[in-house]
């Protein structure tokens, strides 16, 4: 397919700053991997020239396939496209003795950012896992705004004074333990480069050019960090669309799009507006919706694809029977029209509304999938072993070894393990150093001494193992799984040996990973393979990042949030839930942020292909009383000509209902005969 004449504009223009404002479904990826080629083979670029970041690990993987189909995969080595997380890594590993830390950092994902908080507030106050929360967040935010510890601490007011008193005692154990959170990946980078002129002068002949995607949900230290990457060359294109900022809550910040023009004057703006997704009408009602919202840059959606069906809007006598009836309309399509159950997405706001459309999807026999379950890496063997594997490249892991030290079952309690931290705090060192001090022998029970002496060795043994390169290093990690008789503590353990054995499944592709990262690195930004501190990293960032987005192309009913739903399309959407407190959410409705829940609304409308359907219930339980939803305002915000209101519409004739009758019949004989 050839590019039409903005994105043609857009792959060409290279003299200067560049914001593409991308339109959905406007093909924007396309402009970035043609955009990459074009770099590379008529503007004298290398590869490793530019840098190419996302916000998940699957659109990364994705653009570096295109990438590689478009330029062949010899072509593309030394390319970085990646994450930003990742860029991040890469910068902080690069410049690790600038930064004043060791080698072998630990990365703690929210889980153990969880965990640490808890011990640090467990002795001194009574908190909850939603006061737990809410500290994990207040502490994102900062970072993401570049506010240190002492900074905070010094203007807290009320109650983020003991927030900011947590926060720089989180900041002090992380390093303590030489880790970082999430959110270090970028702030580090973003503050080392502002403060050091040579680092900064380092990283920007490196990267000569960059291409930012989905450039409204960055924070500000992601803006600040590509502000400092281009420098005064400003060589760089980022791609984005205001009206699908949905991602407040995670700090993103649509206003960096209107701050590229003040810090960037001679910004180019070129405007991707054709849809090549969805049918015209579709495309009017979202526009139509999104005027509403006050726009730095206007553009206007179309399509050749046709004008296309009304919307419609169904009503549910409660939740149960809107599910029931989403669900037989789709038996009723497939049945009469051919379609695939993975033509449909199920689109919800919260993911407390799924379970009834689980419950009517299964009733009915019906396959489906909902985005969103448990991550491959939050399944429990998957974090033991992952354990095992950081506390080998970083004995200082406290986390780690209080998962592992006594898993399988060594005899180790939580007396004992008291007596050793209480040790490490005297001394000053990590737990693992600890069980290494002299004298410990008379702090424990014999057999708790015997146990802890032989992890230590066995810890101690596979790390030189696997400190050697290829196959040695493979061959510790294998070793040490059997040697702990991990499979054997599994079938002990699990609920039946059916269980036992899928769990060991997931350790063995774990493994295989590893064995791939530690013998032949398939990235093209490595010329040689990971060390096995390099793979436990990038498979704790992978975790963190995307929680491994599990893929599964098979015959399914999608079940799926707005947010999730964001970059996905399909020929046939259900929105459901649509009223008043749930879309928009009541907690916007209070908060008087209206225009973001629009904008998801917008991204919701702008999944469907072919046709949108939008549903509600006349009556919704909640919190045990009966509620009498009002249907959502963005309903009524839509061009009425274009919607089909299930309660508003003229009752069907007798004559009708025979003639509809008789359609269905001659379908059905049709497709049997068709059969036969």
């Amino acid at each position: 397919m050839k590019l039409n004449p903005r994105q043609q504009q857009a792959v060409t223009y290279i003299s200067g700053p560049l914001l593409v404002l991308a339109g959905a479904g406007s093909g924007k990826t396309r402009v970035i991997t043609e955009k990459i080629a074009h770099l590379i083979r008529r503007c004298d670029y290398k590869p490793k020239d530019i840098a190419a970041v996302t916000f998940t690990n699957k659109a990364a993987r994705e653009m570096k396939e295109r990438i590689h189909q478009t330029l062949g995969r010899p072509a593309c080595r030394g390319l970085r496209v990646s994450t930003f997380h990742t860029l991040g890594l890469d910068i902080i590993r690069r410049e690790i003795a600038t930064l004043g830390m060791k080698p072998g950092f630990s990365l703690f994902d929210d889980q153990d950012s969880l965990a640490l908080l808890k011990a640090l507030t467990d002795d001194e106050m009574d908190v909850d896992k939603a006061w737990l929360k809410m500290a994990v967040s207040k502490i994102s935010n900062w970072k993401n705004d570049m506010l240190s510890a002492d900074q905070v601490l010094r203007t807290a007011t009320g109650d983020d004074q003991i927030f900011a008193e947590v926060y720089e005692q989180y900041q002090r154990h992380l390093r303590a333990y030489n880790a970082l959170d999430f959110d270090d990946l970028i702030l580090l980078p973003t503050l080392l480069l502002r403060d050091n002129t040579k680092v900064r002068e380092r990283w920007q002949k490196r990267i000569r050019y960059l291409l930012v995607d989905e450039y409204q949900d960055t924070n500000t230290s992601q803006y600040q960090l590509v502000k400092l990457l281009v420098g005064e060359r400003a060589r760089f294109t980022v791609v984005g669309d205001d009206d699908q900022s949905i991602y407040s809550w995670r700090g993103a910040q649509p206003k960096n799009l209107a701050l590229l023009k003040e810090d960037f004057p001679q910004l180019e703006v070129i405007k991707l507006e054709q849809n090549y997704r969805s049918m015209e009408r579709i495309l009017k009602c979202a526009n139509i919706l999104i005027d509403n919202n006050p726009h730095l840059f206007v553009k206007r959606l179309f399509s050749d694809l046709g004008y296309g069906d009304p919307l419609r809007v169904m009503f549910g006598r409660n939740e149960e029977n809107e599910a029931e009836r989403v669900v037989a309309e789709i038996v009723r399509e497939r049945f009469l029209k051919r379609t695939r159950y993975g033509d449909y997405a199920i689109l919800y706001r919260g993911n407390h509304q799924a379970r009834v459309f689980e419950k009517a999807l299964m009733n009915n026999r019906i396959p489906y999938k909902m985005t969103g379950g448990q991550s491959f890496f939050a399944r429990a063997e998957i974090k033991d072993i992952m354990a095992y594997l950081r506390l080998l490249v970083n004995p200082d892991d406290d986390n780690a070894f209080l998962r592992i030290i006594n898993l399988p079952r060594r005899g180790i309690g939580p007396h004992n393990l008291e007596r050793i931290g209480d040790l490490a705090n005297q001394q000053q060192v990590s737990l693992f150093a600890a069980c290494q001090i002299q004298g410990l022998n008379t702090l424990l029970s014999p057999q708790a001494y015997h146990s802890v002496h032989s992890f230590v060795e066995l810890i101690q043994r596979t790390a030189r193992k696997a400190a050697e390169p290829g196959v040695q290093s493979v061959g510790a990690i294998r070793d040490l799984i059997q040697f702990i008789q991990y499979e054997e503590w599994l079938f002990e353990t699990s609920p039946s040996p059916a269980a036992a054995e899928m769990r060991m499944k997931n350790v063995n592709e774990l493994y295989r990973w590893v064995s791939d990262m530690l013998s032949d690195e398939d990235d093209a930004t490595h010329d040689e393979a990971l060390s096995l501190e390099q793979a436990v990293n990038k498979l704790m960032l992978r975790d963190m990042l995307s929680r491994q987005e599990e893929e599964d192309d098979g015959d399914q009913v999608q079940l799926m949030t707005l947010h999730a739903s964001k970059g996905l399309e399909f020929p046939y959407v259900f929105m459901v839930g649509m009223e008043e407190g749930l879309l928009p959410h009541q907690s916007s409705i209070d908060e008087n942020n209206i225009e973001e829940e629009r904008r998801l609304a917008y991204v919701g409308i702008t999944r469907a292909q072919q046709r949108l359907t939008f549903t509600l219930a006349r009556e919704r339980r909640q919190y045990g009383e009966t509620m009498r939803p009002e249907p959502s305002r963005f309903l009524a915000e839509l061009p009425q000509d274009d919607v089909q209101w299930e309660d508003k519409q003229p009752k069907i004739t007798h004559e009708e209902k025979q003639q509809r009758t008789a359609d269905n019949i001659a379908a059905l004989r049709n497709r049997l005969r068709s059969k036969d």
